[in-house]
């Protein structure tokens, strides 16, 4: 992700903040320009100190504090362009559940920046009946579901358990499953690249590259996971998978992947955007370090950006262990993980070169 500062006095900022700490201006996402804007109050609207002045008003969820993101004052919508593919949102009347929401909402809204910046075909239910994405963050205890709500996608319709932002629980969750990573921005990427292969893949007519890549999706899904979960990974995943979780079905085995890419390009922007430079390879000596000297969302060759990821991932963990934390990416990309990589970020290429803003 980008680097933010206070227009009004040049205070560091991060994505979800609401005002400065530093000047006490109110702070709004511009999603088309990608900035985090400080803001004036001009009546009901507020004047964008980083868009020359215009005019905008806050998203409607900015009431329950889950929402910092803008509309331009002459919308007629009421909601930011994250939180229009809300379905069903908790029920607010329970306590614990607004800070519950909210935490999905910061885990949704950095979806959504990658998703905005890598421009992927974004519909919601209103624009698109049919396969518009949208989302239910459901609590267990939901009238209308009965019961233990899972994480999943149906048909564009993504459900997050509300129980995943409790921390607690899904530290539980993740011992249980044996999940070295389990994180609720990890869900909401491999969730939507559920969503997108049925948009980019399935109806973008690369199912025949798909299959030589990641394996025929026509198996039976439920079979293969409960053989997954009864049996486990096969032995030698780690030479053909991102997870263990990827060995289970083609499916999974994209949306892992998916995720990964999404994981990559962000924190490669993020690094690049404090000047953070590592060695070029781990391992090997070398007497000039590096920087990434490229914006990692608009990369068109897989070895230039994992030739980038590699020493920072080795970085990050080793500052993780130096604070006796467990590593940041446990992760090995072995070269056919590498290629479905480089599939996925095909996929991403030519959607920026359908629209090129």
């Amino acid at each position: 992700m980008k680097a933010f500062r206070c227009q009004g006095c040049g205070q560091s900022l991060y994505f979800e903040n609401t005002a400065c700490e530093s000047c006490g201006r109110r702070l709004g996402y511009l999603a088309r320009r990608q900035i985090l804007s400080a803001l004036d109050p001009a009546g009901e609207e507020w004047l964008a100190l980083g868009a020359r002045g215009r005019a905008y008003r806050f998203c409607g969820n900015a009431e329950y504090g889950v929402c910092n993101w803008m509309i331009s004052a002459s919308s007629k919508e009421t909601l930011c362009a994250a939180c229009r593919h809300n379905n069903f949102i908790p029920d607010l009347n329970v306590p614990g559940n607004v800070e519950l929401w909210r935490r999905l909402e910061i885990a949704k809204h950095r979806l959504f920046y990658s998703l905005l910046k890598l421009r992927f075909p974004l519909k919601n239910r209103a624009e698109d009946p049919q396969h518009g994405l949208a989302f239910d963050f459901l609590g267990d205890d939901t009238a209308s579901h009965g019961q233990r709500v899972m994480t999943g996608h149906d048909n564009g319709l993504i459900t997050l358990a509300l129980r995943e932002a409790d921390d607690a629980e899904r530290e539980k969750i993740r011992s249980e499953m044996g999940e070295p990573y389990r994180a609720l921005l990890g869900h909401f990427r491999h969730e939507s690249g559920h969503y997108f292969w049925d948009r980019l893949v399935h109806d973008g007519g690369r199912l025949d590259e798909f299959r030589a890549m990641f394996g025929d999706e026509r198996q039976d899904y439920a079979a293969a996971l409960q053989a997954h979960y009864a049996n486990g990974p096969p032995a030698d995943w780690q030479q053909n998978f991102a997870s263990a979780y990827a060995s289970a079905h083609p499916w999974e085995d994209f949306a892992e992947t998916w995720a990964h890419y999404l994981h990559i390009v962000d924190t490669l922007e993020t690094a690049r955007a404090f000047g953070v430079k590592t060695l070029p390879s781990p391992g090997r000596r070398f007497s000039l370090t590096r920087g990434i000297d490229f914006d990692p969302y608009e990369a068109r060759d897989i070895g230039h950006l994992i030739a980038a990821w590699l020493p920072l991932a080795f970085a990050v963990n080793s500052l993780n262990r130096s604070m006796g934390h467990t590593d940041l990416y446990p992760f090995v990309l072995t070269p056919h993980v590498i290629d479905k990589l480089g599939f996925v970020l095909g996929l991403a290429g030519a959607q920026q070169a359908e629209n090129v803003s």
